[in-house]
């Protein structure tokens, strides 16, 4: 009897790096040692106990070395994620627990480690920020490879796979990927995993299609079934039949024919068609994000959200720990700027061990500069270590959710004391950079002349400043219709903004999702945003259509359009207005 042909399945997840490949699934085990005994040991044993764990990490600590030691050329950048991975191995939440536990309770060491693994685990799950969520796979990744040491299992090296496939994995760590040969492997899904995730950030890294965040592809995918992996629209399709490999195929030539278009262009500068210049930068939240920004073609990191450092902690990071981060997204930037946004926590950010109590509602609460001068020793150790940095390279420092002129004056006043105190020291530093401020809130706009006498530059974030002008949870999934960049109050809050700034002769710029959006190029440079920063993927398509416009033209529109009643017919006049500028910098997808 002749088997039945598989039939499609289709898996929608998170699409984590962008690209389209087709080809055979490869499964990975990476669930690490499944059963666990537990047993008691002798109380005079245990001390034997503590050693073999002890054991355990230092060869879990060498191999990890080794394999960033032979990491490929393309990752040299993203060694940092490694060696992350190995301050983890000593980290009192996973190493002092797992002694202690040794000790306290009597029993074997793998029990011990899988038990706090575990603690710690629900306690990063249980956090609302995704970001936070992510880390908890960190801690997983780590306390697997020593496991294995432990019992002595065998651990799949991906390094070794033999044939050109498709990984197939529950997750895989920062290590696994750094082992990846492009040569052999097309692309990679797993069943969890997000954006932000360390394993997200080098899939994009090394330019291959991911999905991650699947939940049961591991349990529906078997060896060898044909896998189409469609990272940009984040789905996954078992087993295609003939049609869908035929549209898909094509939808695969269509995307590498319009990224080498776009690739070719993207170190060109953004000039627009009468002879403007625009900035077109990135926005990063992790240091080894600045590689997509250079390879995109990016001018400059127009943002670079610091809190993210701060977040895979059980404590605040010391001013070498933030130095050594910053110094090395300058140098590697150098010349171009990089605008270092000062630490923007609570709200949707917040730090479990920088609590402030359950505030009713954290978003308008003590979050960002608020919370920074009424912690000036944190504020002050952060700002040591941008003026630090600054000295290597062209940087900017960015306070966010200013509201008035004495939270300015008095983040100014702290940024010198920080300056005259290296200075002092006899640290080597640059206390002349430029101080931005970030535009978000409607008193800030208000007031935009006011700020504009005690700052070099705005920058405009337009997610908050949507939020807090509309009183829109962006969260909240009720109003989400409600969230849109070209309602009539933003677009006019945007030019009093520009339009001071010009008067002012102070920098424009624009760091939230509207800059990245090419439906809202024309509208953003009739405006007058020179400068604008985006997710590093955005800015190729950005730049092409900054050639094809006019300053003229786009200035003539914001005059038409200036007047309307709602953000969907101003939608709908750029729509038909720039449809073939839009069409020509975008791949179109096949309905």
């Amino acid at each position: 009897m002749l088997p039945t042909e598989a039939k499609e399945i289709e898996l929608r997840g998170i699409g984590a790096s962008p690209g389209i490949c087709i080809g055979k699934a490869y499964l990975v085990d990476r669930e690490g040692v499944k059963v666990v005994p537990k047993y008691f040991v002798n109380p005079d044993r245990t001390a034997n106990e503590v050693n073999r764990f002890k054991k355990a990490v230092i060869e879990a600590k060498d191999d990890l070395r080794q394999i960033i030691g032979t990491m490929p050329e393309d990752l040299q950048q993203q060694t940092n994620i490694l060696e992350t991975h190995l301050l983890l191995f000593d980290d009192k939440m996973l190493f002092g627990r797992t002694v202690d536990f040794i000790r306290d309770d009597k029993v074997n060491a793998e029990w011990a480690l899988k038990t706090v693994v575990g603690q710690i685990k629900s306690m990063f799950q249980s956090m609302e920020n995704n970001y936070l969520k992510e880390r908890a796979s960190d801690i997983i990744h780590v306390s697997d490879r020593i496991m294995h040491c432990l019992t002595g299992a065998e651990s799949v090296k991906i390094s070794d796979i033999g044939k050109r496939v498709i990984l197939v994995a529950r997750d895989l760590s920062p290590a696994d990927t750094s082992q990846i040969q492009l040569e052999r492997i097309k692309g990679f899904l797993t069943d969890v995993g997000g954006k932000t995730s360390h394993t997200g950030i080098i899939a994009r890294t090394l330019d291959i299609p991911a999905v991650l965040g699947l939940v049961n592809a591991t349990a529906l995918i078997r060896n060898d079934d044909i896998l189409i992996v469609d990272g940009n629209d984040g789905v996954v399709i078992i087993n295609p039949d003939d049609k869908t490999l035929v549209e898909y195929e094509d939808r695969q030539a269509r995307y590498e024919a319009y990224r080498s278009r776009i690739t070719r262009e993207s170190h060109l500068p953004a000039r627009t068609a009468d002879g403007e210049m625009i900035q077109v930068q990135g926005n990063i939240e992790l240091p080894e994000e600045v590689v997509s920004v250079i390879d995109n073609g990016g001018d400059g990191i127009g943002l670079y959200r610091t809190e993210f450092q701060y977040m895979s902690r059980t404590d605040f990071p010391n001013e070498f720990e933030l130095f050594d981060k910053y110094r090395d997204v300058v140098e590697v930037m150098a010349p171009n700027p990089v605008t270092i946004r000062t630490l923007d926590i609570n709200g949707d950010k917040a730090l479990s061990y920088a609590s402030n109590g359950n505030e009713v509602n954290p978003v308008l609460g003590l979050r960002a500069i608020r919370y920074c001068l009424q912690n000036p020793e944190v504020f002050h150790t952060q700002l040591r270590a941008i003026l630090r940095a600054a000295a290597y390279g062209n940087v900017r420092i960015l306070f966010p959710m200013i509201t008035g002129c004495a939270e300015l004056i008095e983040a100014r006043r702290m940024l010198k004391e920080a300056a005259e105190s290296l200075a002092a020291e006899g640290v080597e530093h640059n206390p002349d950079i430029e101080i931005g401020v970030m535009i978000e809130v409607p008193s800030a706009v208000i007031i935009a002349d006011q700020l504009a006498e005690l700052c070099d530059f705005f920058s405009i974030g337009t997610n908050d400043l949507i939020q807090y002008t509309l009183a829109i949870d962006r969260s909240n999934r009720n109003v989400a219709y409600l969230y849109d960049p070209l309602n009539p109050a933003i677009i006019r809050m945007v030019k009093h903004v520009a339009n001071v700034a010009r008067r002012k002769n102070i920098g424009i710029a624009m760091c939230g999702e509207m800059a990245g959006e090419p439906i809202h190029v024309p509208i953003l440079m009739g405006l007058g945003i020179t400068e604008w920063s985006m997710n590093p993927h955005a800015i190729p398509v950005v730049k092409r259509m900054v050639r094809g416009l006019s300053i003229i033209d786009a200035r003539k529109f914001v005059k038409e359009i200036i007047d309307l009643t709602s953000a969907e017919e101003i939608n709908r006049l750029a729509r038909e207005r720039f449809s073939v500028h839009i069409n020509n910098g975008l791949v179109i997808r096949q309905e």
